[in-house]
């Protein structure tokens, strides 16, 4: 038997047809891959695939940032993929009475180290019940006012079996824009803006359709996925993110690290221009009716974790008071004084009529360096303040 040279030319030399062969059952296994994949749409499945919790310990935060070098986390909007991550995934040990925080990014933490968060802080002091049971206090909070989207992350999370849920709010987390509501332009709304939201339709409509909410399943900004964006070309994206999120697991053990912490930045605003001064947002005075103010989606998040068996404690945040030139019309760069004392008194009207349980710092921290680059971020010493306070309020719920 003849032996063969590699290095004579095949009996069937190369030719275009051939090409076009090989490339035409590329193409069909391409095409036949990515129509699979949109039809068995395995990325939910595929995002509770986690290495933390095992491989890497849980992350102390949802992943939030825009510089994953520096950070080791990135912003994403796959709900499976956050939680999956996060500590709170994690088995809930027999001796534990679990806490969940959501929030804006007060309560995520921002500027401050995991340990330095009301949560890091709540752990480190060692609560427990008289029954024995230790506090264990998780961070859900997220850097975007809304209260809905606190109401997505609260709803997502009573599936980690929480005995209690901490709340923190403030004015700037209520405002919505019912169209064609007079006076409230586009830009006043907060309800449908974070991301987060728009890209997580179903579960918000869910919870539209479920609690009645006075918000529109229709909206334009929701992300509506089609066939083509299911696929593999279409979710590569996502794909990519929830790769990145496993690969920063050994930084984040490594390091502990999970935002950038600048060498310098730029201080809460003290002093407030004539311009504008009275306006919230760009609203001139006028009655903050629930027309306004979404009311309607506190009480839906107090309902659903009612229905987990979780009593929630609502936290009116504190807040920065300037003392700088127009602060007698302003608070903060936030808020008019006409605005927040409409809220205020509301919010505690409502609580007083519905049976919530509030917990009221909005004036609970003073002095303006107990407050970093926002009139609602804290420093570590003001954030150990009031998760003091917060955990008395929590120990004397827990045992009621």
């Amino acid at each position: 038997m003849p032996k063969w040279d590699w290095l004579e030319k095949p009996a069937t030399p190369f030719n275009r047809g051939f090409a076009l062969r090989v490339a035409a059952k590329a193409l069909a296994l391409f095409a036949l891959c990515n129509l699979a994949f949109a039809l068995l749409d395995p990325l939910p499945a595929l995002s509770r695939i986690s290495v933390y919790n095992g491989l890497a310990p849980g992350r102390a935060r949802l992943s939030y940032g825009e510089d994953p070098a520096r950070s080791y986390s990135l912003s994403l909007d796959n709900l499976d993929a956050l939680f999956a991550a996060h500590e709170v995934a994690a088995p809930k040990a027999a001796d534990e009475f679990r806490v969940l925080f959501v929030g804006d990014s007060a309560t995520w933490g921002w500027l401050l180290r995991p340990e330095e968060t009301l949560t890091g802080q709540i752990n480190a002091a060692g609560y427990t019940l008289a029954d024995g049971r230790r506090v264990r206090a998780y961070n859900l909070g997220y850097p975007v006012m809304s209260l809905t989207k606190d109401l997505l992350l609260l709803d997502y999370a009573m599936r980690y079996e929480p005995d209690m849920v901490v709340w923190p709010v403030t004015l700037e987390s209520f405002p919505r824009a019912r169209p064609p509501f007079a006076g409230a332009p586009q830009s006043f709304d907060k309800q449908l803006f974070p991301p987060l939201v728009q890209h997580n339709p179903g579960p918000v409509r869910r919870l539209i359709d479920a609690y009645g909410l006075d918000l529109d399943p229709n909206d334009p900004r929701f992300v509506d996925l089609t066939f083509t964006d299911k696929t593999l070309i279409g979710q590569r994206r996502a794909l990519a993110d929830w790769l990145r999120l496993q690969l920063y697991g050994a930084a984040w053990a490594a390091t502990g690290i999970d935002q950038v912490y600048p060498a310098t930045y730029t201080p809460r605003q003290e002093d407030f221009d004539d311009a504008g001064v009275t306006r919230f947002g760009d609203l001139e005075a006028q009655p903050l009716t629930e027309d306004l103010l979404a009311f309607d989606v506190l009480r839906a998040g107090i309902a659903r974790a009612g229905e987990a068996g979780a009593p929630v404690l609502l936290v009116n945040e504190p807040m920065f008071i300037s003392a700088g030139k127009n602060s007698d019309i302003r608070y903060n760069a936030f808020y008019p004084r006409w605005a927040y004392d409409d809220y205020h008194a509301r919010l505690v009207e409502m609580a007083e009529a519905n049976g919530w349980r509030l917990l009221d710092l909005w004036d609970a921290v003073t002095g303006g360096d107990a407050f970093t680059d926002s009139a609602v971020h804290l420093t570590p010493e003001a954030t150990g303040q009031v998760s003091e306070q917060i955990a008395g309020a929590v120990l004397k719920l827990a045992e009621e």
